[in-house]
């Protein structure tokens, strides 16, 4: 059989399947679109159907017209706290990893070891002391107690110093012989050469703190103005015991704010997922 045949097989194999994969993943999304406009008696109704019989706009009414819960200030309110959170994080994770990039100081290989080591403990380990550490703080039920536990990470610091151990050193050593001091050069140099880094980490930390759930449902427990959207749509699968499409109409509303975010930044996402893969 000749090369250009099996080529051609391995292409169309490769389609297939891409398209397969695909197709898995849209599914759910796809199907759940129409289910938004359907009462609750006809998503249950069999045979299964994908377009609404009678399409309504009730779901959307009770998502928008809960008595004690707004969801339109839920969005407003996890956006804010996840925008925030990015500018922290990459602000004090960049800091971090170019500190033990670049700079000698003493302990540096104790600190980066240690930091290290906190990428290997997970989460649910510390949850119930961390609770108990801002409950001391006095940050529960506060916009707070959802951003700083987060902003810092031994992942993004290690992402971040492996990417700045690959700037050419004569760039700093021009920009020291310019006057520069070590924080100009941080903020004029190393952050102007870090946009596809800085948007996959920053897209990567929108999305976790987007989708938190189990932490602001520990800490944020009076203050229904901070509710964040996971933490309400779960409330409405509660009240709305058996009305799928009143969480489908909230779920799918919830996801605008992230897939406009990926939609602008596709090119960077991208550029940093190769990053990601060469580092």
């Amino acid at each position: 059989m000749k090369a250009s045949t099996h080529k051609k097989i391995r292409d169309i194999s490769g389609t297939f399947i891409m398209t397969l994969v695909v197709a898995i993943v849209l599914f759910p999304i796809l199907w759940a679109l129409p289910s938004m406009f359907k009462d609750r008696s006809e998503i249950f109704e069999l045979p299964l159907h994908w377009l609404p019989h009678e399409w309504t706009t009730e779901n959307f009414e009770t998502v928008f017209d809960m008595p004690d819960y707004n969801y339109l200030m839920s969005i407003g309110s996890t956006t804010l706290v996840a925008v925030v959170s990015v500018f922290l994080s990459l602000l004090v994770n960049m800091m971090a990893a170019y500190a033990f990039a670049r700079i000698e100081f003493p302990g540096r290989t104790f600190f980066w070891i240690y930091m290290l080591s906190t990428m290997f403990i997970p989460g649910i380990t510390i949850l119930l002391t961390s609770v108990r550490v801002v409950s001391w703080l006095g940050m529960l039920d506060t916009i707070w107690v959802l951003i700083i536990p987060g902003v810092a990470s031994g992942y993004n610091v290690f992402f971040f110093r492996q990417y700045y151990l690959g700037v050419p050193k004569y760039m700093e050593e021009a920009a020291m012989i310019d006057g520069l001091s070590k924080a100009g050069i941080f903020f004029r140099i190393f952050t102007r050469i870090s946009t596809a880094p800085m948007v996959i980490i920053g897209m990567s930390v929108f999305m976790g703190y987007y989708n938190s759930f189990l932490w602001p449902v520990m800490t944020i427990t009076e203050n229904t103005n901070l509710y964040q959207i996971m933490q309400l749509i779960r409330t409405l699968n509660s009240r709305y015991t058996g009305r799928y499409g009143v969480v489908l109409a909230a779920t799918m509303i919830s996801l605008l704010v992230p897939f406009a975010l990926y939609c602008f930044f596709q090119k960077y996402i991208v550029q940093g997922i190769s990053i990601a893969g060469v580092k």
